[in-house]
This record gives structure tokens, sequence and C-alpha cells, in this order.
């Protein structure tokens, strides 16, 4: 059946599911009442509309700052910069951090066509109005990552700012959304300045 095939495909296009997994959702999907059907279509509908990039830091946000951005609490004058905002998400897990983000959006990638333009740097560096003491970078520690960590550390010296790595507790390779809370927490306390 062309639509069953069609439905299957969309879910198999999501990441992290298999051809068996969106099978499974497909089925789910087709056994659920049309009420139900209509709300998770709305949810996902109500989502996209609104949930948007925050023009500060680049987090999602259903406003046009984040929460964290706007949070008195945070500290500002420290700034983590990560690929995605699935790290922020991982590092507000560990509830060790307590400063602001900034999302990248990537990292530099050569062999995939990601370019320094494409990243959000330039907006990293308008945020550097004299306030900020410190830019953790919490990149992958992949080569990509490492690039790009060279590259950020190059610019930020040159604007007299400190920046810090965090420790390597994070294996080669590895990816900080699935790292585990521990790890994480004691990474951000075991940052080093990078020279």
């Amino acid at each position: 059946m062309k639509k069953l095939d069609d439905l299957i495909n969309v879910f198999a296009k999501l990441p992290g599911i298999g051809r068996k997994s969106a099978i499974r959702i497909a089925f789910d999907l087709l056994e659920k009442d049309e009420k139900e059907v209509n709300r998770m279509l709305q949810i996902i509908k109500d989502s996209y509309e609104n949930i948007k990039h925050c023009t500060t830091c680049g987090n999602l946000s259903e406003n046009e700052i984040c929460e964290i951005c706007l949070n008195e609490k945070r500290d500002k004058n420290i700034i983590c910069v990560v690929e995605g905002v699935r790290d922020i998400i991982a590092f507000e897990k560990s509830a060790i951090y307590n400063g602001l983000y900034h999302v990248l959006g990537g990292k530099i990638d050569p062999l995939n066509g990601v370019t320094t333009e494409d990243l959000n740097i330039n907006k990293l560096i308008e945020r550097l109005d004299g306030t900020v003491d410190e830019i953790i970078l919490a990149l992958n520690p992949d080569l990509e990552g490492e690039t790009t960590a060279l590259y950020l550390t190059k610019i930020l010296k040159e604007k007299n700012i400190k920046v810090s790595k965090i420790a390597s507790g994070i294996p080669m390779g590895g990816n900080i959304e699935y790292t585990d809370m521990a790890t994480l927490g004691k990474s951000l306390e075991g940052r080093t300045e990078v020279e």
C-alpha cells in the first residue's frame, strides 16, 4: 500500500528511527482514534510554529529570548559555547553550570562543506560587550570539535577573553549529549584555560 509505505518512510527519516521502529510507529498511529491523532498533529504543528531559536544564544525558546538568557540568577560573566541545543539540555541536567550558553549550530567540517561562515560565531563575538570574563569551549572531542576550538581560541584571545575547555572526561569521538551527568559535571569543574 503506497500510503502506508509513505507513512513508514516519513518516520524512518527521523534520526534514530530505523525501518522496524518506523513500521511499529506507523501501525501504532493507525490504531489510535481520530481525536488522539488530531491532538498529536496539533502539538507537532504548534511546536513547529512556536518554538524558535533564541536571538541571543541560539537555544530553543517559545519567546524571542530564552529563559536562560533572561534568568537574572545566571552568571552573565561566563558563556559556555556548545555545538547544539541538545548539549545545553545535557549541561542543564547536570545542574552544576550556572552561566550563559552560546549555540554554534555545528562545528567546522570542511569535508561536509561546513565553514566558519556557517556557524553562529559572529553573534558570539557581538556578545563580548566587556561583561564576559570567560568563554568555556564545550565542543565534542573529535577532530572537527578540536578544529573549531582552535579557531575560536585564536579569535577570543585577540579579544582578551579567558578561554577554557571542559576537561577531557569525555572520550575522544564521544558526544556531550550522551555523556552521563557525573562525567559532564566533572568535565566542567576540571576545565582548563586554553593557551
